[in-house]
């Protein structure tokens, strides 16, 4: 009995403390300028992919389908971390709850794991649709992208509570100080006064196999992708090919790159300064950088956002000649 009170005595954490970027005012606040544009343009950006997909009929296929849900995923992504880092730049309230905190990792988990296996999902689409166009309205039905579409999601919520479990089942005495601008895992295993070696072996071998798997199935569907367009006989089209896949890899790349070197590591190796950076380039440049790589480059969705505007600016103009009219004859 005495040994199970001196357990529970252990977990005194009722809120962290979210150290953020910086401590003097006049950086913090240049920071929420640079941060509060970034986010509104990611969300701006991957709004306008959702309404184009959403509203026209030519692009409900199963590219654009997956596109949808890596817009989704986009906004969702910096919204977790971006807005709460947001509010400590300007009002310099970094406390954040217990359960506030366990929610926040839970989400962006969920949602970074997500992204990591509809990647690779876009990859094989993109593959398919390259390497055996004939077949693909076969291989690649719109039942096939709802499953698949699902199971990216599915996993990555399972993924990301078994993580979150394995972090808040911890205890927290000696600090409360977690280092980073929102709760990740790294830095909370950092704080722990628990022992967290099999934990972290789990988290390296669950986070190493599905991470790797996934970058594999990508690499592989890009290098076949390469391979296909090496064998076109336009300059012009192979040209074009390179440019389009060349920039969804990069980007791939970056997100794969920085997510596995951030969590397919021991805690041993945490650096928060390092941490802090590398974050970024997956929480908020990758979101900020798909719409313009993989949507807003492509002629197809730039037709259907023109169609777009010119609904919305048809319909204010009626508007405009219905209430003008209603002026001129009251009643």
């Amino acid at each position: 009995m005495k040994d199970k009170l001196q357990k529970v005595n252990l977990s005194t954490v009722s809120e962290f403390v979210l150290l953020g970027l910086s401590d003097a005012p006049e950086v913090r606040f240049l920071l929420f300028v640079l941060f509060l544009i970034t986010y509104l343009a990611t969300v701006a950006g991957n709004i306008t992919i959702l309404v184009a997909i959403s509203t026209d009929t030519r692009l409900h296929n199963p590219m654009y389908f997956f596109l949808g849900n890596l817009s989704l995923l986009d906004i969702l992504c910096p919204t977790i971390t971006v807005l709460k880092m947001l509010g400590a730049l300007l009002l310099d309230n970094k406390v954040i709850s217990f359960t506030g905190c366990m929610f926040q990792l839970f989400f962006f988990i969920d949602v970074v794991g997500t992204e990591i296996f509809l990647l690779a999902v876009m990859a094989y689409d993109r593959y398919v649709a390259i390497c055996h166009p004939l077949q693909y309205v076969n291989i690649v039905s719109m039942k096939l992208c709802a499953h698949l579409a699902i199971g990216t999601w599915v996993v990555g919520f399972f993924n990301s509570l078994l993580h979150t479990s394995l972090i808040f089942t911890l205890f927290f005495c000696d600090s409360n100080e977690v280092d980073q601008y929102y709760c990740d895992i790294p830095p909370m295993l950092a704080i722990s006064c628990s022992p967290t070696y099999s934990r972290e072996l789990v988290i390296l071998t669950v986070a190493g196999v599905l991470g790797s798997s996934a970058f594999v199935v990508t690499l592989i569907s890009y290098i076949y992708i390469l391979l296909a367009i090496l064998c076109m006989n336009s300059s012009e089209s192979r040209h074009k090919a390179f440019s389009t896949c060349g920039s969804h890899l990069t980007v791939v790349c970056i997100f794969y790159g920085t997510t596995i070197c951030t969590y397919v590591r021991p805690s041993s190796t945490y650096s928060p300064n390092q941490d802090r950076i590398v974050s970024m380039f997956y929480g908020i440049l990758t979101p900020l950088l798909n719409p313009i790589i993989y949507s807003l480059r492509n002629k197809e969705v730039k037709s259907a956002l023109r169609r777009v505007i010119s609904r919305v600016r048809t319909a204010l103009t009626r508007q405009e000649h219905r209430t003008h009219y209603e002026a001129l004859v009251p009643g």
